[in-house]
């Protein structure tokens, strides 16, 4: 997947997926916790009521107590009083303890169970049966009823030895899943809101973690293009710091390899001029016709090949200023050079798009390149394109093409081929590798390859910035 390609996209998907469980669950156990507080909190104002309903009922004459039962529906009960063993049912025990640690452990009291509310009251139990039934002897519920027109049956023990019955509606929390009607519509906004809070807060922290990787990974590419490109500012971070460092620190030792390895190839092959061009003017004095011509011919090989080291040592130096060109008045005054110098050659397309290179250096790359095709195909073809945003020119000849298995070898210094490119065109092998080395230094690729109808294709991809 391409979202999962970058660090930052994964990162903030990592950070996202995190808080929202952790939210989600959060607000799970926040809910469970209120639900519970509100469950206590309701069976302990039943037990205060069931408390002040037995108390006043402890206080009154036995027959005055019909009295009290009658007023027990200001409470939302119904009483009666009678015996009765006790129907078997389900209990709910967190009211039972509520009624225990209200009415006292002198109480004798079976756990609740529950009924329909529009059936009437049971048979009451008798006190004897009570106090064999244990409170906790029945399966505890944690939410009392199984319909919402349930109702809770409490048989409680009088200190006369009277069995009191209460009938009360059972109270239950709903959750927003069992009840969508009791969902709240204020917190869903609210919620939605602190998503979004936390996407933008991940998103920023996957940024900018990965923004000192991006900056690290720019620079190396950079790197390959420009050696003496600016060092990266060593801020951030402590593991930031260290990272850049540790780059300017290869990028200075690289330069400086560079540097030297340039230096000296440049300093042995100017050198080498002044003792070759003596050299020839010494062999133009030779007698022999036959063997002047020879050493003229060679010492001319040896003179070739000391230029284009030295074109090789330069074309690994980028220190040559970039500027905006019009890559179309480039290849037009490449061609215009060539046919001055008599050689016929094929043009066609426009890009009109400009490009930042080295002018000097791209037009030896062009040369280079055209030089080739007309030296082994006898002929060059160029064209000029924009694909997938980059320039692309073609220079195509129509000689015998090279091996599949040697199109990336050719680039190589002082690489020939004695089948298809004989040394009696003149060439070192340096043309191409200089034009690959100066492609490289603008971040352009260029590639090889044989044409179906014969002959040999150059394609460079130049980047438009």
């Amino acid at each position: 997947m391409k979202l999962l390609d970058s660090i930052a996209n994964r990162v903030f998907l990592i950070l996202l997926a995190g808080i929202a469980v952790a939210t989600i669950t959060t607000i799970w156990l926040a809910r469970n916790e209120r639900q519970n507080a509100m469950l206590e909190l309701r069976y302990q104002r039943t037990a205060e009521r069931v408390e002040q309903i037995v108390d006043a009922l402890d206080d009154v004459a036995p027959n005055t107590r019909q009295i009290v039962l009658d007023a027990a529906r200001n409470f939302g009960f119904e009483a009666e009083l009678g015996s009765a063993p006790p129907l078997p049912g389900e209990s709910n025990q967190e009211l039972v303890n509520a009624l225990k640690a209200q009415l006292g452990d002198e109480r004798k009291l079976v756990s609740t169970r529950e009924v329909n509310c529009d059936s009437r009251l049971p048979d009451l139990p008798s006190a004897a049966s009570i106090a064999a039934t244990p409170a906790n002897s029945s399966n505890p519920s944690s939410v009392p009823g199984a319909n919402p027109t349930s109702c809770n049956i409490i048989y409680v023990s009088l200190h006369d030895g009277a069995l009191l019955t209460l009938k009360l509606k059972a109270q239950r929390t709903h959750s927003p899943r069992q009840h969508p009607a009791a969902r709240s519509t204020i917190g869903e906004p609210y919620m939605l809101l602190f998503l979004a809070l936390i996407a933008l807060l991940a998103y920023a922290v996957s940024r900018m973690t990965a923004h000192p990787i991006k900056q690290l990974a720019d620079a190396a590419g950079e790197l390959g293009r420009n050696i003496d490109h600016p060092p990266l500012p060593e801020q951030g971070p402590l593991e930031i710091r260290q990272a850049a460092t540790a780059f300017n620190l290869m990028q200075a030792r690289i330069r400086r390899q560079i540097q030297h390895r340039t230096h000296m190839l440049a300093a042995i092959t100017h050198d080498l001029q002044t003792p070759l061009t003596r050299l020839r003017l010494r062999l133009e004095k030779v007698a022999d016709t036959e063997l002047r011509d020879k050493l003229i011919n060679d010492m001319g090989q040896m003179q070739q090949m000391v230029r284009e080291g030295l074109d090789l040592a330069r074309s690994m130096d980028s220190s040559e200023p970039m500027q905006r060109l019009d890559i179309d008045s480039v290849l037009d005054s490449v061609c215009a050079d060539a046919s001055d110098a008599g050689i016929t050659i094929t043009q066609s397309g426009r890009s009109h798009a400009s490009i930042v290179a080295q002018p000097n250096a791209l037009r030896r790359c062009l040369t280079n390149l055209l030089d080739n095709a007309i030296k082994y195909g006898h002929s060059a073809e160029i064209s000029i394109a924009i694909e997938n945003a980059k320039v692309v020119i073609r220079i195509r000849d129509h000689g015998n093409g090279i091996p599949a298995a040697q199109l990336e070898a050719v680039f190589e210094p002082f690489f020939r081929l004695e089948t298809s490119r004989s040394r009696d065109t003149g060439g070192t092998g340096l043309g191409l590798t200089i034009a690959r080395n100066i492609a490289e230094n603008h971040g352009a690729v260029l590639s090889l390859s044989n044409c179906q109808d014969g002959g040999l294709q150059a394609t460079l991809l130049i980047p438009i910035k």
